[in-house]
């Protein structure tokens, strides 16, 4: 037969073998021409046009095709009414057989062995520039567009050799290849690539600078997103140097960052099961994950893995088909048949691995084909990624979430390090500094660590700095457009991802999902029933769980924040005010129902659901107070208040104090008059200390019932009456509180009365009783019993921890104050350790600052007085951050001072230590402080009487401190013991007000 060669000179050959002669150009541009449409018939004003241009006439193409009968085999060149055709079937032209062969090498690519075969036949093919001895109008375009499908199969058979190892083999090439073509992208990355491979970084660097410098000079250009993710790759040692990698996953463009837990996870699901499927939101990044995983197992060493991607295919019908064209690209023999069958056959009978991405718009097809498959190959694993299981039997689920966010107080987390790394890329020098580390933390918690969100907000900073993304997420959805080209429609947007998700679920679940929108916070099972009412059953609750709309997070559900915000604006405004009023009423009556339980045995059931929805019971009185809805502020100002004061702080409590008081006289009578007294006794502004009106106060509670409808009330308005002298009503109170076990051990406790602890514990509740246990351990300690102090207070971690509640950081630091008091340095060191890593875990910030305050104190005591000025810097640091009064900062360095014996300094520091020690209630450590600079200044008798003072402002003298011991024999063995009792009981006999008179007097004090 026949055979044309146009990829050099213009050339034909008999099926012998020998040359046909071809005399003349124009004859061999009409071969050349009739050769490209091989088969096909070539209309003769085509012919006219394409080799000569306007200057052809009929008569010549008459007389040049009668040439080129004579010159070819009979038969070969046909005339017909339409034009002419070269009679021969097209893989004869070798133009036809390199774009065949060059096309089928592109698919190979996932096996690269045979890719690179495939590839270099097609080169093989070229014996110089296509159409080198034609002069003819199609000549140049033909040729050019045939020299671009050669520059891109030579690539291609780069890429495949490449991923076979031989790095140090296509280094000249690349290097000639490179520069004839240097402007050509995929051809600078990959001479990056195998000089990376090779091991010679640097050369890798400069090649991308010498393009970037080129491309900017001769294109005004900047190098694309591929090859700027290759230097990344390069910079980072990500390139791999080991060797081939065969199999058939794609190349990576970006770094993977975190989901170490659950690579581990699906290794271990994929030695165990032979089906695993990751499920998760749209964006959460399961082809990701599912690639990164399947370059690990070992089918992927062995040649015997394939991914298989479903996002385009649109009737489970197809399926089979994208197998069968995954499994059988470079397959030459064709065939017919079932495609099922055709895939089980050329899966064959050993192990082997199929990756089928995006099943869930094809769930119940995708289950089908995977169970007969599976029934089929005993020795076959299916990896699927999906957005709901395929629900066979032996399916193992890996359910994946956002990536994990940083900790209160910490900027470290794999969601972090992802937009960092997708920001390097698109803003290079882009970093994490002082300048931009809130902005980043809001960015990403506002996104909820999604890693599509992430990448989006990250290819923002093309055109915007961090600060303008983070205030523009309220509308994410017009923010985060700007995604991939490259990938499918549905997956180049925030709002496309969720929209597809959407579009699957039938219409009550998108009713429910509306609704669940509504809750700011995880929700139960309940609330949600309570809340969402009709259509709202356990079924379509987890539907939307498996559909990945919705996440199940310990008991409760909750929504993503984006899907949430895209649910939220599908609600109409009807229904958004039915769900509001629903949801208002539900938590009003759960609070209700468990603010009286809290203080009592049922705490162990009821404190846990008031934590779970502690988000949802705030987001209710912020909507009962726009709503004005009283009766609903009443019952959730109930259960906050306590919840605020004895479980969790929570800055907005005095703003929602004051906007409730705006009610006035809608609230219930016992609620305003407390909602008032707390106010003025320990609201925003100062609390009041005038005795009128902190009576009227408080009988407006007595007369009303508020200390009966909140109890809590007692721990503010008993001390005041006391402090201000108010006997009758410290007596009233007193009388009042008893029916009320809790009340009546609150009034216990503020008296000091040595069984307050016993007495909470019998009303159940554990919190107030591990308070009660360690306000009891400093008293003890306080009198020496070193060992029951202790012994309360690992009592009160132990209760506070069970309960949850964060105060077991708080306590530790407790413990470890009384093992220092106790001479026990290891022992106080073990717990600070503790309570640091308690601290870092939850973001504690104001917890740290007790926690450095005990570190200075413990290495003072130990003499590494170093160490002490360092954790004092950082005590200062972290009180410069949260806005902390200068004087909360030098109580422990006046300690430190005193104990160096710098008399300058420690008299320096002196006066505003002691203010703030007094107001921090810590008074007769004030004195204590004057006691110790006093003594080093040669005052004996001052120091004694200093002594006296902290006895007469803390009601008894603290025997327990070892130092204070010390102190009081140097002072004896001074004095005399007849002179220091004097001179102690100058200032012991004094009343409290008037040692902390005279202890506020800067010039009798120091």
């Amino acid at each position: 037969m026949l055979r044309v060669e146009v990829l050099g000179p213009v050339r034909a050959f008999g099926a012998d073998g020998v040359p046909v002669e071809l005399a003349g150009a124009r004859l061999r541009a009409l071969l050349a021409r009739l050769a490209l449409s091989a088969g096909r018939v070539v209309p003769a004003e085509v012919l006219l046009a394409d080799i000569w241009g306007a200057d052809g006439v009929p008569n010549t193409l008459h007389a040049l095709v009668h040439r080129l009968r004579r010159a070819l085999p009979a038969g070969a060149v046909e005339s017909l009414p339409a034009g002419y055709r070269l009679a021969l079937p097209a893989h004869i032209v070798d133009a036809h057989r390199f774009e065949q062969l060059a096309a089928q090498g592109r698919r190979e690519l996932k096996d690269p062995a045979r890719a690179a075969g495939t590839l270099a036949e097609a080169l093989e093919l070229w014996q110089g520039t296509a159409f080198a001895d034609v002069d003819a109008v199609f000549a140049e375009a033909a040729g050019a567009r045939l020299a671009e499908l050669r520059a891109g199969a030579a690539e291609d058979r780069f890429e495949a050799e490449l991923r076979l190892g031989r790095s140090g083999e296509l280094l000249a090439d690349l290097e000639a290849a490179c520069a004839a073509r240097p402007l050509r992208e995929r051809l600078i990355g990959l001479r990056m690539r195998a000089l990376a491979a090779a091991g010679r970084q640097s050369e890798a660097l400069a090649v991308y600078e010498q393009a970037r410098g080129r491309l900017a000079e001769d294109l005004g250009v900047d190098p694309s997103a591929e090859l700027r993710g290759v230097q990344l790759a390069v910079l980072r040692g990500e390139l791999d140097r080991t060797g081939p990698a065969p199999g058939r996953l794609p190349a990576r463009l970006t770094s993977f960052v975190g989901r170490e837990g659950e690579l581990a996870l699906l290794a271990g699901l994929l030695d165990s099961a032979r089906l695993v499927t990751v499920t998760g939101p749209g964006g959460v990044g399961k082809t990701s994950l599912a690639v990164a995983a399947a370059a690990r197992h070992r089918a992927h060493r062995d040649g015997r893995l394939w991914l298989v991607p479903l996002a385009a295919v649109e009737h489970p019908a197809g399926i089979a088909t994208a197998i069968l064209g995954a499994l059988s690209a470079g397959d030459r023999s064709g065939g017919s048949g079932d495609p099922l069958a055709r895939v089980a056959a050329l899966l064959g009978t050993g192990d082997a691995v199929l990756v089928l991405d995006n099943c869930e718009h094809l769930a119940a097809g995708a289950a089908e084909v995977v169970r007969a498959l599976l029934e089929a190959r005993p020795r076959l694993t299916v990896l699927a990624t999906s957005r709901e299981p395929l629900e066979i039997i032996g399916e193992a689920l890996c359910r994946l979430g956002p990536l994990a966010l940083p900790p209160e107080g910490s900027a470290e987390s794999p969601a972090v390090r992802l937009f960092l790394d997708r920001a390097a890329a698109v803003r290079p020098g882009f970093a994490l500094d002082e300048s931009t580390v809130d902005d980043v933390l809001q960015v990403v918690r506002q996104l909820d660590g999604l890693p599509l969100a992430l990448e989006l907000a990250a290819a923002r900073l093309r055109s915007m700095d961090i600060g303008q993304i983070a205030r523009r997420l309220d509308d994410r959805f017009r923010l985060l457009t700007t995604g991939n080209r490259a990938a499918l429609p549905r997956q180049r947007t925030l709002r496309a991802v969720i929209e597809w998700s959407w579009e699957l679920l039938t219409e009550a679940e998108r009713a429910l999902a509306r609704r669940l929108s509504f809750f700011p916070a995880a929700a139960g099972a309940e609330a949600v029933e309570a809340v969402c009412a009709e259509g709202a059953s356990a079924y379509l609750l987890d539907a939307l769980v498996d559909r990945s709309l919705v996440e199940r997070t310990g008991s409760g559900y909750r929504m993503l924040e984006s899907i949430r915000a895209f649910a939220a604006e599908e609600l109409t405004e009807a229904e958004r005010a039915r769900i509001r009023a629903r949801f208002t009423a539900h938590y009003a009556a759960l609070a209700a129902e468990h603010e009286p339980l809290v203080r009592t045995a049922a705490q162990a059931g009821s404190l846990p659901l008031v934590t779970a929805e502690y988000g949802n019971l705030v987001f209710a009185l912020r909507s009962a107070l726009n709503s004005r809805d009283a009766p609903a502020v009443a019952q959730l100002f109930g259960l906050l208040h306590w919840y605020w004061y004895a479980f969790r702080y929570d800055a907005r409590t005095e703003s929602f104090l004051a906007e409730a008081l705006t009610l006035g006289a809608a609230l219930p009578a016992e609620t305003r008059a407390a909602l008032a007294a707390l106010d003025a006794l320990i609201g925003a502004h100062s609390p009041s200390t005038d005795p009128a009106l902190v009576r009227a106060l408080i009988e407006d509670c007595l007369r009303t019932g508020a200390h009966e409808r909140y109890p809590l009330l007692f721990t503010v308005t008993q001390p005041i009456a006391h402090r201000l002298g108010l006997t009758d009503l410290a007596e009233t109170l007193h009388r009042r509180a008893q029916p009320d076990p809790w009340a009546a051990a609150v009034l216990a406790l503020l008296a000091a009365e040595p069984d307050a602890a016993e007495r909470f514990a019998a009303t159940g509740d554990r919190l107030w009783t591990a308070v009660a246990l360690a306000l009891g351990a400093q008293a003890h300690s306080l009198r020496g019993d070193h060992p029951t102090a202790i012994a309360d207070a690992a009592r009160a971690i132990e209760l506070a921890a069970g309960a949850e509640s964060q105060h077991d950081v708080p306590f530790l630091v407790l413990l470890a104050t009384l093992r220092l008091r106790a001479g026990d340095l290891p022992g106080a060191a073990r717990e600070l350790d503790t309570a640091e890593e308690l601290t870092e875990i939850r973001g504690l910030r104001h917890t740290a600052l007790e926690l450095w305050r005990g570190r200075a104190e413990l290495h003072r005591r130990a003499g590494e007085f170093d160490r002490s000025r360092q954790a004092l810097a950082r005590l200062a640091g972290l009180a410069e951050q949260l806005c902390l009064p200068e004087a909360d900062r030098l109580l422990a360095p006046a300690r430190l001072a005193l104990r160096l014996s710098e008399g300058g300094p420690a008299r320096a520091l002196l006066p505003a230590a002691l203010a703030a020690a007094v107001a921090n209630g810590e008074p007769a450590t004030a004195a204590q402080l004057l006691a110790r600079l006093r003594h080093q200044e040669g005052d004996h008798p001052g120091a004694a009487t200093a002594l006296g003072l902290s006895q007469a402002l803390r009601g008894s003298f603290d025997h327990g401190d070892p130092e204070l011991r010390s102190l009081i024999a140097q002072l004896t063995a001074g004095l005399g013991e007849t002179a220091y009792h004097q001179a102690f009981q100058l200032g012991a006999e004094l009343s409290a007000e008037s040692a902390l008179t005279r202890l506020a007097d800067p010039v009798s004090a120091v």
